[in-house]
């Protein structure tokens, strides 16, 4: 293509380039910059990419999105009749979101509102037996907790019924008044 000049037989292309030193300056100092402000952006996703941990209900759980031994949070409800505890610390229970149920195996102290029924969110890794190997049990607040990502998933399925006064808790640690 060539640059419109008053002679029709001007043999110079036109230039991509700006005219002005300055702005020829900035457009060098934006080329420069954009190649590493990408690659500072790549390299903090992968190396994050670890630390992510993802939420699932037990029907949501597959061996597609919960590979054994990839960390994943688990939440639902503590099945009834499902808790079991041996001699050494080892307590065997299912959680359930009342479509399926996932038996999980937890090592240690639970918290005191453990139990069943209870609104729980348990972090850990699923075992090539598919049970769910919980390293963590949160069951926090009072008796009407229900994290807020098991009562979402719940009510998405219409199989959650609040007692009167449940409450769903926020992220940030504050309570709602969950209602359907």
């Amino acid at each position: 293509m060539r640059r419109p000049s008053a002679q029709p037989d001007d043999p110079r292309p036109m230039s991509w380039l700006p005219k002005s030193p300055r702005a020829r300056r900035r457009l060098w100092v934006v080329a420069a910059a954009a190649p590493v402000l990408v690659l500072a952006v790549g390299l903090s996703l992968w190396a994050m990419q670890d630390n992510v941990t993802f939420f699932f209900s037990p029907s949501e759980v597959t061996v597609e999105k919960a590979p054994a031994g990839r960390g994943v949070r688990l939440g639902g409800l503590v099945e009834a009749g499902s808790v079991r505890r041996d001699g050494a610390g080892t307590v065997m229970f299912s959680i359930t979101d009342n479509a399926a149920s996932t038996p999980g195996v937890y090592h240690g102290d639970l918290p005191d509102l453990f139990r069943e029924g209870q609104g729980i969110v348990a972090q850990g890794a699923f075992g090539e037996d598919r049970a769910f190997h919980a390293t963590q049990v949160l069951a926090k607040h009072d008796e009407t907790y229900m994290p807020r990502e098991v009562a979402d998933r719940l009510k998405e399925k219409g199989e959650w019924r609040p007692e009167s006064g449940a409450r769903a808790s926020s992220p940030r640690g504050d309570s709602a008044q969950a209602s359907l």
